[in-house]
């Protein structure tokens, strides 16, 4: 395979890029756990962020699935933590400073602010997030938000139920 090419420019610009890439490599792949592997890597190649994986819904808990970065917490209660709140209610939670948001997990305590996208399958269930942290505070905005969406909203649901 060919070497992807780390995005150059305005933030914009390399999500665009990033986005195109990450279609390119899911284009039919059905398993979830090599999708959500190269999606991290790539996002994580990209922006230079602390940490970025996923956490797969199982049952009443998250649980670590592929991930970059230093070591992180493995299972996360429904509604517990950034992740857990992002999947209780189903929607992307942007936090600009993890000390501020009530009943954050501390997997580590470089994490200054974080973003959690929900995956959803076909019926608008959650059964993954995408957790991303920065070491620096006010990291992620509505442009994160977007483009985060759009690149999740990408990868094949034929493997996830």
């Amino acid at each position: 395979m060919e070497e992807l090419k780390i995005a150059q420019g305005t933030k914009a610009e390399r999500y665009k890029l990033l986005l195109e890439q990450v279609k390119c490599v899911v284009e039919g792949e059905t398993d979830l756990i090599a999708n959500m592997a190269n999606v991290a890597a790539m996002i994580h190649e990209t922006f230079g962020f602390w940490w970025t994986g996923f956490y797969r819904v199982e049952g009443d808990e998250l649980v670590l699935g592929p991930f970059q970065g230093p070591l992180a917490c493995t299972r996360i209660k429904r509604g517990r933590g950034v992740c857990g709140t992002a999947w209780a209610q189903n929607e992307t939670i942007v936090v600009p400073d993890v000390e501020q948001f009530p009943g954050h997990i501390a997997c580590s305590s470089a994490s200054r602010s974080e973003i959690v996208v929900p995956l959803r399958d076909g019926k608008g269930d959650v059964f993954a997030v995408l957790d991303i942290d920065s070491a620096e505070l006010n990291t992620f905005d509505a442009d994160d938000r977007r483009w985060l969406e759009r690149i999740v909203a990408a990868m094949p649901l034929a493997c996830c139920r």
